[in-house]
């Protein structure tokens, strides 16, 4: 991520992505905890962000936090497709199991298996149309890592 000027970093409770500034000059993903899969999932984030969105703070993105009601949960998952889609393709070239998240554990119970569903129909049109250049360069070096064979419809 040298040439994107981008560090993957350790934090707290909340991740967060901060463009590069006068006290940093690196851009800056920050994941939760040491979570593994929290690092997964803002790297799919950073993958789906543009170079404009790349230069805000969480990519200038909308986000209810949790307790959300129905039609904003619905709406929560429908911009979350694509980032978990690449966050599935990123855990799938390190060997790592994936589980959606629908980030709403106080708010209405979501329906996991839909969600699942149209994020693995986001994940099979990646694999048919071509996987966005960032998170191809990064789930090609995961997989080199680890000896993952490449990644197929079966994969998932």
């Amino acid at each position: 991520m040298d040439a994107e000027n981008t560090e993957l970093l350790l934090g707290e409770d909340e991740p967060i992505y901060l463009p590069a500034d006068n006290e940093h000059p690196h851009n800056r993903i920050i994941f939760a905890r040491g979570f593994f899969a929290s690092a997964l999932h803002e790297l799919a984030h950073w993958c789906v962000a543009g170079p404009e969105r790349r230069k805000l703070e969480d990519y200038g993105y909308w986000y209810e936090p949790d307790g959300r009601d129905a039609a904003t949960q619905a709406e929560f998952e429908k911009v979350e497709i694509k980032p978990q889609a690449l966050e599935w393709i990123l855990s799938a070239s390190c060997g790592f199991r994936f589980n959606v998240s629908c980030d709403n554990l106080s708010g209405v119970e979501p329906d996991r298996a839909t969600f699942t569903h149209n994020v693995r129909n986001q994940v099979l049109t990646y694999l048919d149309k071509g996987i966005p250049a960032r998170a191809k360069q990064l789930s090609d070096a995961f997989r080199l890592h680890y000896g993952i064979p490449a990644l197929t419809p079966d994969s998932f």
